[in-house]
């Protein structure tokens, strides 16, 4: 597991965390140009798997995913405590350093950390997944999705970077 040590905001949700994941892009820009590509990534496959989601939400008795309405963009991307971004709620931001999103559900809890490290040209951008598991539905669940969610992020990283 890599993570940024320079984040401090970070160690309290990685305490304790049943799932973490890094994925690493490069790329010109800012954070809020590669957040914002990131988190726009809407490829048809995509928006089919969150249709399977939603389906398999329903059995389980889950909450559904969220819709992608707002077409997100470096310059409406909230980095407000609170705000909404899809079916994320921004908890902390520092311009050009880090923006941490969080969803969550009766079976688990995830965090999305988007952390730039402008250690030389260009940046190095970390997508940090991290999963807290809140009863056995919450391990049954992810390690169902997992596959999908390794695609996703991976996804997201490289639509992050031709944005930036």
């Amino acid at each position: 597991m890599r993570t940024r040590p320079d984040v401090p905001e970070l160690r309290s949700i990685l305490r304790d965390a049943d799932h973490v994941d890094v994925k690493t892009a490069t790329a010109d820009g800012t954070l809020r140009q590669f957040a914002a590509g990131a988190l726009d990534m809407r490829p048809a496959w995509l928006t089919g798997l969150f249709k399977v989601r939603d389906a398999a939400a329903r059995v389980l008795r889950l909450d559904p995913a969220g819709r992608l309405d707002q077409r997100l963009t470096p310059e409406n991307l909230p980095f407000t405590p609170g705000a909404k971004v899809h079916f994320f709620t921004v908890t902390e931001a520092v311009e050009d350093r880090y923006l941490l999103l969080e969803t969550a559900d009766r079976h688990l809890t995830a965090h999305l950390a988007i952390v730039a490290a402008s250690d030389g040209d260009p940046t190095r951008f970390d997508l940090i997944s991290v999963v807290r598991y809140h009863r056995r539905l919450g391990s049954l669940y992810f390690n169902l999705i997992r596959p999908f969610h390794l695609l996703v992020v991976g996804g997201m990283a490289r639509a992050g970077a031709r944005a930036a």
